[in-house]
């Protein structure tokens, strides 16, 4: 069945989003040796990051009202710091290979369980006062005017840091990604997308458009 997701007008996004399908058991395992090589800033890659493209994503979070500043700063940008500072480790395929090329693509990338999602899907800001949980300890992010993906149950992921509600686990099997990109930077998000997608397929995972 096609996954159908609504995105909501907006005079700045140019989100790309697409669905991966893993092997059973598979994001329970360790990523390759080369995927986890790409979480370096030196390692090689067709995409680079630059100080345009960390003001274009900044610009297309603070439309709404939000500020992408702090520790509410773009997902992409806290990878480059804990990149910098030896921290940025592997977690499972699925979100190692979201990290290496938000890394070096400097968009931010969300990936959610769709198993632990409900349909209907949209793209759309946030309203005021929303906010979910984005770890395990219950700390909580305030998503007023920020875009965000809903669910049937609401907001659950973010340029910023996404829900701890639809997190990826080791059994995950499908997972739904969205590069937050920008219109301002024609034509880096399909160039994301099709390197981000290559990666997943070089694992063996399954991707397909999402309309």
């Amino acid at each position: 069945m096609l996954l159908m997701l609504h995105v909501a007008d907006h005079p700045l996004l140019d989100a790309g989003v697409f669905e991966t399908t893993f092997p059973p058991g598979f994001l329970a395992e360790s990523s390759p040796s080369w995927l986890l090589e790409g979480l370096s800033l030196e390692a090689p890659a067709p995409l680079q990051r630059s100080e345009e493209v960390r003001r274009k994503v900044r610009d297309l979070l603070r439309h709404g009202g939000y500020r992408p500043t702090g520790r509410g700063k773009p997902a992409s940008e806290y990878l480059v710091r804990a990149a910098t500072e030896g921290v940025l480790g592997g977690i499972n395929p699925a979100v190692d290979a979201c990290n290496v090329v938000s890394l070096h693509s400097g968009l931010p990338i969300s990936v959610i369980d769709l198993d632990k999602a409900r349909a209907p899907f949209r793209i759309d800001l946030a309203p005021a006062e929303a906010a979910y949980v984005f770890n395990p300890a219950g700390q909580e992010i305030r998503l007023s005017g920020l875009l965000c993906l809903f669910d049937a149950e609401g907001p659950c992921a973010c340029g910023v840091k996404d829900s701890q509600r639809t997190k990826t686990s080791p059994d995950t099997t499908r997972t739904l990604s969205v590069v937050w990109g920008t219109k301002e930077l024609p034509g880096r998000t399909e160039r994301t997308v099709a390197w981000y997608r290559e990666i997943l397929e070089k694992m063996g995972a399954v991707t397909r458009e999402v309309s």
